[in-house]
């Protein structure tokens, strides 16, 4: 799995963009960069002269989220949870993603779903075998597949189902990149950018007004705002049968081939939204508005 192009790696490069401040007017920025859950994050202050030890408190969060929501270390929370079925007192930030990632599943009507995982593994094994996963396989997986049967309170993370195992990569970058923001928004700093994979901008950014994100087909400005993207074939896991890392939780075989990005108040909501939004009818999508989410597809178009 390490060896494939990792989805954030992939959106780093040719889906959202920061663009670089222009012109002899653009306020100094001080920049950021780290490895975080399997991806290159990057954060960038305006007018900090002396960022030492703000990189520093970036870097010691970003390794604890590491620690807890990583799929590539084996020490993490998610690993163990994955591997014994049970956490047992988890972090409060595990329980907090967790309670997001349990609204938006409900918001998306079951189409955001983390427990997914077992499907991946199964692509990957197969395709790592050179051969296509076999339909009765796939249907054996499906049966360990549902958010609605993990129970989670302080005292314990549980699976209810035997050959569970959740991931979180459709929303653990957003809410890394949200944690950082409220890292350097309690430390008094108000223009910041954070890139864990999403985006959240704060601020007028090196030019004003807001930060400059690249998207496909459009440029946006951001300002106290996450935007996230998404996209089906980000990684091929399957190539026999044209199959991406994102999957529908029900098994079907559907998803839009685009980009989909997402605007909203939170990088993880956000985040959570664009990896649902791509298995579901854009007359869905629209029902999002409520939610305080505006959706871009990759034509520039909003729904």
């Amino acid at each position: 799995m390490r060896a494939m192009l990792s989805r954030r790696r992939f959106l780093a490069i040719t889906g959202a963009a920061v663009v670089a401040g222009r012109g002899s007017d653009a306020a100094p920025v001080a920049r950021w960069q780290g490895p975080a859950l399997g991806t290159l994050a990057e954060v960038r202050l305006v007018g900090i002269e002396t960022p030492g030890p703000i990189f520093a408190a970036i870097e010691a969060e970003l390794g604890r989220i590491d620690r807890l929501f990583s799929l590539y270390r084996a020490d993490s929370a998610l690993v163990r949870l994955n591997r014994d079925g049970e956490l047992v007192r988890p972090d409060p930030a595990f329980l907090e993603l967790l309670t997001i990632a349990r609204s938006v599943h409900h918001a998306t009507e079951g189409a955001f779903d983390p427990t997914v995982q077992p499907m991946f593994a199964l692509y990957a094994k197969a395709a790592a075998e050179g051969r296509a996963a076999q339909a009765g396989d796939i249907e054996t997986v499906q049966h360990a597949v549902g958010f609605d049967r993990v129970t989670f309170d302080a005292q314990a993370v549980r699976f209810l189902r035997p050959g569970m195992a959740m991931t979180l990569n459709g929303i653990a970058q957003g809410y890394a990149s949200d944690r950082i923001a409220a890292l350097l928004r309690a430390q008094g700093l108000r223009d910041v950018m954070v890139n864990a994979g999403e985006v959240m901008a704060m601020g007028q950014g090196p030019t004003g007004p807001g930060w400059s994100v690249r998207l496909p087909g459009t440029e946006i400005r951001l300002r106290d705002q996450a935007v996230a993207t998404s996209h089906r074939m980000g990684t091929q896991i399957d190539p026999w049968r044209g199959i991406g890392h994102i999957f529908d939780p029900s098994g079907r075989d559907r998803g839009r081939d685009s980009f989909v990005s997402v605007v909203h108040d939170s990088a993880a909501i956000a985040d959570a939204i664009s990896t649902a939004s791509i298995v579901m009818e854009n007359k869905l999508l629209k029902s999002f508005d409520s939610f305080g989410a505006k959706i871009l597809l990759a034509d520039a178009k909003t729904l």
